[in-house]
């Protein structure tokens, strides 16, 4: 009989069975996601990482997943040039949209700056918060 677990600690097995189970499962609905990790860094001179983005492309998008810019950097205009080097970098791919989201207000008008829309709000995400959703066309390269 079928059961279910509930876990805090999956096991990375786990995670792989549900991973691969539904990644065949969309790419027999949908086609492959030509899914491809993108990071741009943010490297200090000694070559230590201390922010930048992280993220992915699929299915002709660009998804940020994170972006950090460091407290000594912030006001400069790098969250706008790590975005555009991302946004590039998933042109050259083929990308046509990008994606992001956010609870924090600051980080919203940046990315409003760089032209991405918002296309859904969720209230209360957190708490006292709205997590919004931001998407942007992608010029191709």
């Amino acid at each position: 009989m079928t059961q279910f677990d509930i876990t805090d600690a999956p096991s990375e097995a786990e995670l792989a069975a549900i991973s691969e189970g539904l990644t065949a499962f969309n790419a027999a609905d949908v086609g492959a996601s030509e899914r491809r990790s993108l990071a741009v860094l943010i490297r200090e001179e000694s070559g230590k990482t201390i922010g930048g983005i992280s993220g992915y492309t699929a299915w002709g998008w660009l998804f940020t997943q994170w972006l950090f810019v460091p407290e000594t950097l912030r006001g400069q205009g790098m969250a706008g040039k790590l975005l555009e080097a991302a946004e590039a970098e998933a042109a050259a791919r083929g990308c046509f949209g990008a994606w992001i989201d956010t609870f924090n207000p600051q980080a919203l008008r940046a990315y409003q700056r760089q032209g991405y829309a918002i296309f859904g709000e969720l209230p209360d995400f957190p708490v006292g918060r709205t997590r919004f959703y931001l998407q942007k066309k992608l010029s191709p390269r």
